[in-house]
């Protein structure tokens, strides 16, 4: 029980210590983060991710580490679902592009807390009512298949429950006030632009916490091993989502990819009772899953490319 809590402590510890350094150091200002320092972040928290699960192998074993590998894999797949919906919120509200980072950095810790929240109670759910996963599972396939009819997203500040009912108790302003997000007039106290964005931002992401999280839970029902996976994938996000926002709207297909991820996840915790799908092989699937999707959406758009092409140069003769 000691050697945990030191885990969790030290877990915890290492999760300020980095929040610290990229909001009080790396980010004091306000800035535009550029695609090469995106890049760079997703690379520094990828390459993180990678050195605690060799340390989850070193500590727990083999099984562990696949467990961590797997589960950090569908989170980090399934949040680039996420990243359209962070554009169109910045899109909306005309968010400049140096503000943009400390929105993620606030809306990415409280998404932290409520993650842990959900963890908590979805492992003690399923330790003592086991039937629930199957609940879950059929969850995540009725999910999946509805996916790929899901008309394009809209956001509308005016309609979401949590904006209608923070208006209620403290007036918005129409005008940013540079980076903050309370801002004194007349002695009175508003809220800006950018705290509406904020608050539609841990909207999404509680909404994306319900699919995601008992994605997660079909690979593992360790506490510690749900969590952390989950934290590295959301603390890479705000790097993927500069180093990828200009190109995701490209990946035409990553969204059949997804749901495909959700059946099949859905499927291996209705089976789960009679059958239980290797780790390995779960994490081959999603991973070629994954793959086939990206390579789809570059051959379709290339031999679209080609045709535009072709129909031009028949156009000038």
């Amino acid at each position: 029980m000691n050697s945990e809590i030191y885990l969790w402590v030290g877990f915890s510890a290492f999760v300020l210590i980095m929040l610290f350094l990229d909001l009080f150091v790396f980010h004091k200002k306000s800035h535009e983060v550029k695609i090469k320092e995106a890049v760079i972040w997703s690379v520094v928290w990828i390459t993180l991710a990678l050195i605690f699960n060799y340390g989850v192998y070193l500590w727990f074993g083999e099984e562990k580490a696949l467990e961590f590998l797997t589960a950090y894999v569908i989170e980090k797949s399934l949040s680039v679902d996420n990243l359209f919906v962070f554009i169109m919120i910045f899109s909306f509200f005309h968010i400049k592009a140096e503000y943009q980072h400390k929105i993620l950095f606030w809306g990415i810790l409280g998404a932290l807390i409520m993650r842990i929240i959900f963890i908590f109670a979805g492992i003690q759910l399923i330790h003592n009512f086991h039937w629930i996963i199957y609940i879950f599972g059929a969850f995540l396939i009725y999910t999946g298949i509805k996916i790929p009819f899901e008309k394009d997203k809209k956001i509308d500040p005016d309609k979401n429950p949590l904006v209608k009912l923070f208006k209620k108790f403290m007036p918005v302003t129409n005008d940013f006030h540079g980076d903050k997000f309370f801002v004194k007039l007349n002695a009175k106290t508003y809220a800006t632009p950018l705290f509406i964005a904020l608050i539609l931002i841990e909207f999404t992401d509680l909404i994306f916490a319900v699919d995601s999280i008992p994605a997660v839970l079909a690979i593992s029902d360790d506490t510690f091993i749900v969590y952390t996976s989950n934290v590295f994938a959301i603390l890479g996000l705000r790097a993927l989502y500069f180093a990828l926002a200009g190109v995701v709207k490209y990946f035409r297909f990553l969204k059949y990819g997804l749901a495909a991820i959700l059946i099949f996840v859905g499927t291996k915790m209705c089976i789960s009772g009679f059958y239980k799908f290797p780790v390995l092989w779960s994490l081959a699937v999603i991973l070629g899953i994954l793959m086939l999707s990206v390579i789809l959406s570059l051959l379709v758009k290339e031999k679209e490319k080609d045709n535009n092409s072709l129909s031009i140069n028949q156009n000038n003769e």
